[in-house]
């Protein structure tokens, strides 16, 4: 019998469409809402956290509709506004009436969206290397949205991602390159952000009107050496919300939650505990 791939995990309908998501542990919840990279999926961004946050809270990461293992149905939109509509069904279907949220990259555009939109099912706000504000688009996100698969490519992008490049091992960029040629990952994946992708990074910003009048306790996180979402992101974010304080991670690049795991999960579990 083969063995279950650790990426699918339970099923639940959102909407019209069923998502695929994780629910792991107890406790109060912590919504993860995942980056854009080509073949992501909520395990692959977040599934060395949930060892280490288990413990202390009940964890869901779903896969965002487009990406991993969630129903790709036809004529979706890939927009903030329907990503949003997605985690709102997922809390409505889970019953989940409030949640601690954490975005990463793309996901931190639609938590800061949701925490506009929704104040009322949101409890305390994380944005890692976040997108939501307005930034001319780095070489890194336009090679990321850019992607086409190849393990040159593949490799290329892992490096972008990272300030260790020993994180990207040829067995990663391996699994990586396959994970992004599932049947329909890079079908809908590539028309997400079409050229010009200057556009998408708009599309993907909150009105700064909003974002000052967000109310949550927020964290922001950022790799120093982020080469995808600039730095200068989060300085915004922090000038922005009033309740907000910034952690900056040196020698770090977008991927806060793969190269410093342990110093970001004892990061979240003092901001919600506290």
């Amino acid at each position: 019998m083969a063995l279950k791939r650790p990426e699918i995990a339970k099923s639940i309908k959102t909407g019209s469409y069923m998502t695929n998501y994780h629910d792991i542990g107890e406790g109060f919840p912590v919504a993860l809402l995942h980056g854009s990279g080509p073949g992501v999926t909520a395990w692959a961004n977040w599934g060395k956290l949930f060892p280490l946050l288990g413990n202390d809270f009940r964890i869901v990461a779903p896969d965002l509709v487009g990406f991993g293992f969630t129903d790709r149905p036809e004529g979706v939109e890939y927009n903030l506004n329907n990503w949003v509509q997605q985690t709102v069904d997922l809390l409505d279907a889970l019953k989940i009436e409030k949640t601690n949220l954490v975005g990463n990259s793309f996901g931190g555009a639609l938590a800061l969206s949701m925490a506009i939109k929704y104040p009322q099912r949101v409890g305390k706000l994380v944005l890692m290397g976040s997108m939501g504000v307005s930034f001319p688009i780095t070489y890194g996100l336009d090679r990321v949205w850019g992607y086409t698969p190849s393990q040159a490519n593949m490799e290329e992008l892992l490096e972008i991602f990272t300030y260790d490049h020993s994180f990207s091992t040829p067995a990663l960029v391996k699994t990586r390159y396959e994970s992004s040629m599932q049947p329909g990952f890079q079908e809908s994946f590539s028309s997400m952000f079409p050229e010009p992708r200057q556009k998408s990074v708009e599309k993907m910003a909150s009105n700064e009107n909003y974002i000052r009048n967000i109310p949550h306790e927020t964290l922001i996180v950022h790799g120093r050496e982020d080469r995808v979402i600039p730095i200068e992101t989060s300085l915004r974010l922090i000038n922005l919300i009033d309740r907000a304080q910034l952690h900056v991670f040196g020698h770090c690049g977008h991927w806060t939650q793969i190269e410093h795991t342990e110093e970001f999960a004892n990061l979240l579990r003092d901001f919600f505990k506290r």
